[in-house]
């Protein structure tokens, strides 16, 4: 395996969780970017939601709605997608925190890892 970047390394995860979220959410976010700081992966998704989701978010009893149906999606496929991870970084993950914005369609999703990978980018 060749040496990355730490911006190819956080350019590999972005692709990797775009094909991720059209094969297992049905859609891909229309943007996508990932931070490496220490020993997390914030990553930040842009554009989401489905149309239908957002007719959805109108009012709050519609938002609560969206926000469980996708938590409830990425928790049922987060062994697929810690695996990516792992095979990108070599590093285990530790855990795994997610939201979604109704109000700007974006998704955050922080991973914590099992070692400081920022660190083999500092040498």
């Amino acid at each position: 395996m060749r040496t990355m970047t730490k911006g190819q390394m956080e350019a590999s995860i972005s692709k990797a969780l775009v094909s991720f979220e059209r094969e297992h959410m049905g859609r891909g976010p229309v943007d996508a970017k990932t931070y490496i700081i220490q020993d997390m992966l914030l990553i930040r998704l842009k554009g989401v939601l489905t149309p239908a989701e957002k007719h959805l978010a109108r009012d709050e009893e519609g938002i609560q709605l969206v926000k469980q149906i996708r938590m409830r999606l990425l928790e049922k496929s987060q062994q697929v997608l810690g695996e990516l991870v792992t095979d990108i970084t070599g590093c285990r993950i530790q855990s795994f925190h997610a939201d979604v914005s109704t109000r700007t369609g974006e998704r955050f999703i922080i991973i914590t890892l099992s070692e400081d990978l920022e660190q083999r980018f500092l040498a």
